[in-house]
């Protein structure tokens, strides 16, 4: 098996020694899309955690964090809302394992990214 073979056959991962976390279902992420969100620390270590989601910039930035560091479902669910994760989907800065795995499977992200 070549190197190629190898990568292709592992886990999607959200970083070294960390499966990607997906959720099962997009209408299931009802998360907030504007206002001031409050990460919790696990998501964002930082001592001011308030997100202006009205800031098209920082609501990506959190859709970010919370698709590379969430590790449940729940969390996924809090903070996600589906039709914006559709939307912004094709600007989002992630790890290529992350990308790989929600993309494999909810077609609907590979297909925003290949209208734009």
């Amino acid at each position: 098996m070549d190197r190629r073979d190898r990568r292709s056959a592992a886990p999607p991962s959200a970083r070294p020694g960390r499966r990607a976390l997906v959720a099962p279902d997009l209408a299931a992420l009802t998360g907030p899309t504007s206002g001031v969100a409050v990460l919790p620390h696990r998501l964002f270590w930082q001592a001011d955690r308030r997100i202006d989601l009205d800031n098209a910039h920082l609501l990506q930035w959190m859709y970010e964090t919370v698709l590379r560091e969430a590790s449940t479902v729940e969390e996924l669910r809090a903070w996600l809302d589906g039709p914006t994760l559709v939307r912004l989907w094709p600007q989002l800065f992630l790890p290529r394992g992350v990308r790989r795995a929600w993309e494999e499977r909810h077609p609907v992200l590979r297909a925003s990214v290949a209208a734009r």
